[in-house]
């Protein structure tokens, strides 16, 4: 079995790097999304008792996963065509 050379190595960190930077991207989008989202539709107001609130967490953890999960095509079309234009031999 061989090693990987010096070039596929650098490929490698850096589809890795540029996954990074396209997944820190949408989370901070869809974390902003989500605030808004919530203000807008002003979802504390329904919160009357403790189980409300408890109600409320994966009510909103499902919003910010939606919003987060949206970005994967976008991502791995991003990276997909960084690591067409990289040279693999």
């Amino acid at each position: 079995m061989t090693g990987m050379t010096q070039s596929e190595l650098a490929n490698w960190i850096a589809l890795y790097a540029a996954t990074g930077l396209c997944c820190g991207i949408a989370l901070i989008l869809s974390i902003i999304v989500t605030i808004g989202e919530f203000h807008r539709t002003r979802a504390w107001t329904s919160v009357k008792t403790p189980a409300d609130a408890l109600r409320l967490v994966p009510r909103t953890w499902w919003r910010w996963q939606r919003r987060y999960l949206l970005s994967t095509p976008v991502t791995l079309l991003i990276v997909g065509s960084f690591a067409a234009t990289l040279s693999w031999t």
